[in-house]
C-alpha cells in the first residue's frame, strides 16, 4: 500500500493503482453528493472530468513532474470509463446506480415531498424552472421529474398545453429550414445551386430591392418558397 503515500518515484503499477483507486472514490463521492453537484453532466461523465483534468494539469504547472504517470493514469481511466459504459450497456441494475430512473417531484399538481429529499432539492429549484418555462401555478403541472442529468422535465396538463394546429384540425405546410445563401458578404454556391437563383439575378435582386452590392450582407436566407430575407451589414 506504499501507492498511497508521496514518493521519490512510482512504478507504473503503482500509478495504475492509484488511478483505479481515484476512480472508484471520486465516482462514489459524486454519487454521495447528489445529482445537483453536477448538473447537465451524467455520473461517470462527471468523474471523468474531473480527474482527467487535474491529472493532467500537474505535470504541464509542475516542471518537477514527469509525464509517465499521468499518462498512465490517464490511460488507465480511460480503460476504466470505457468498461464502465459497456457494463451499463449489457446490466440493467448497474446501469441503473450509474444514471437512476427520473425522480418525479410533482404529479397532478401535488408535489412529493419524500422524493425532493431524494434528490437532495429544495422547492425553489422547481420553483426557478417554472420560472424559466414561463408556468406560473404547480397546479397547471401534470409531472415534473428530476432528470440524470439534474435537469427538470415539466409536462404541463392537457387543459393547460397551448393549442396547436392539429387540434384545431388546421392543415400546416412541412417544416422547412431557411438556407442561408449570403454570409458576411459571401455567396453561399452550394445554397445557390439549390435555389431558383443564379449568381447574376441573385445580385440583380439584391441590388434592384435594397440598392446595395452583396459584399453589404450581413445575412441572407432563402426560404422553401424562394423568398429572400436580407440583414444589411
Amino acid at each position: 500500500m506504499d501507492f498511497f503515500y508521496a514518493q521519490e518515484s512510482l512504478t507504473a503499477i503503482q500509478w495504475i493503482l492509484r488511478a483505479i483507486i481515484a476512480f472508484i472514490f471520486l465516482f462514489f463521492v459524486v454519487k454521495i453528493m447528489g445529482l445537483r453537484s453536477f448538473s447537465q453532466l451524467r455520473l461517470l461523465d462527471y468523474a471523468m472530468a474531473i480527474l482527467i483534468g487535474n491529472i493532467i494539469a500537474h505535470p504541464l504547472s509542475d516542471e518537477g513532474l514527469g509525464l509517465e504517470g499521468s499518462l498512465i493514469s490517464m490511460t488507465v481511466l480511460v480503460i476504466l470509463y470505457l468498461a464502465c459504459i459497456y457494463v451499463m450497456r449489457k446490466f440493467i441494475p448497474f446501469r441503473e446506480f450509474v444514471a437512476p430512473p427520473p425522480i418525479p417531484l410533482v404529479k397532478n399538481g401535488e408535489i412529493n415531498v419524500k422524493n425532493l429529499k431524494k434528490a437532495r432539492i429544495t422547492i425553489d429549484v422547481i420553483l426557478s424552472e417554472m420560472r424559466k418555462q414561463s408556468i406560473s401555478d404547480i397546479n397547471k403541472i401534470a409531472l415534473a421529474l428530476w432528470e440524470p442529468d439534474g435537469e427538470i422535465s415539466i409536462f404541463l396538463s392537457p387543459d393547460h398545453q397551448p393549442v396547436t394546429k392539429s387540434d384545431l384540425n388546421i392543415t400546416s405546410q412541412p417544416f422547412s429550414y431557411p438556407m442561408t445563401i449570403i454570409k458576411e458578404g459571401k455567396i453561399n454556391y452550394e445554397a445557390l445551386s439549390n435555389s431558383v437563383y443564379t449568381e447574376e439575378t441573385l445580385k440583380n435582386t439584391v441590388n434592384k430591392t435594397y440598392n446595395v452590392q452583396i459584399n453589404a450582407i450581413l445575412l441572407a436566407t432563402i426560404d422553401q418558397n424562394n423568398q429572400l430575407q436580407i440583414f444589411l451589414k
